[in-house]
């Protein structure tokens, strides 16, 4: 019996590693599924014009997406005092001096993005808010725990706020210094 004891305890310690294992870090204590990284990378796009209010542009990924990835597109508005980007979320609307809408939306599918800049104004001739503009694609893990397995759900708050580009990148442990520019 005094042998048996030491092996039983042995097997129960054993048991007791394997089953702390975390390789799935996908769980309701852990929401963000760290197995699955966020990535990011940044473009100036040179715009196809599909007609004199709308310009296109469609880029394919290297690699399909996962089926539940997420894409965002932030544009690059301005700078802060410090020269420190500020990124908006797509969709959004800019509004010129005479109060006339520039609306930059996106689309993607899990082989690629399109990003579009449309408006009343004649952007032929307003070629300021099509080029030289600089977004920021963010690959996101879309299942990241409680919240996106109740996503359909009312009254659900997201795990981050979206429109804060610098709350995702720290949400989803992105680091800037290793986000590149893609042509």
């Amino acid at each position: 019996m005094k042998k048996f004891l030491p092996i039983l305890l042995l097997a129960f310690v054993s048991l007791f590693i394997f089953s702390c294992d975390n390789s799935d870090d996908n769980n309701n204590n852990n929401p963000v599924d760290n197995d699955t990284v966020g990535t990011a990378f940044d473009i100036t796009p040179t715009f196809t014009r599909s007609s004199d209010n709308l310009y296109q542009y469609s880029d394919a990924f290297n690699s399909p997406l996962v089926q539940s990835d997420v894409v965002l597109i932030y544009l690059q508005t301005g700078l802060t005092n410090n020269n420190s980007p500020i990124w908006r979320l797509l969709p959004y609307t800019f509004f010129t001096t005479n109060n006339v809408a520039v609306d930059y939306s996106f689309d993607f599918s899990k082989f690629d993005i399109g990003i579009n800049v449309n408006s009343t104004l004649n952007l032929s001739t307003n070629p300021t808010y099509y080029t030289n503009k600089r977004f920021r694609v963010v690959i996101l893990p879309a299942n990241t725990g409680k919240n996106a397995k109740n996503a359909n759900a009312k009254n659900v708050a997201a795990p981050v706020d979206y429109n804060d580009y610098y709350s995702v990148i720290k949400y989803y442990n992105i680091d800037e210094s290793k986000i590149k520019t893609r042509n």
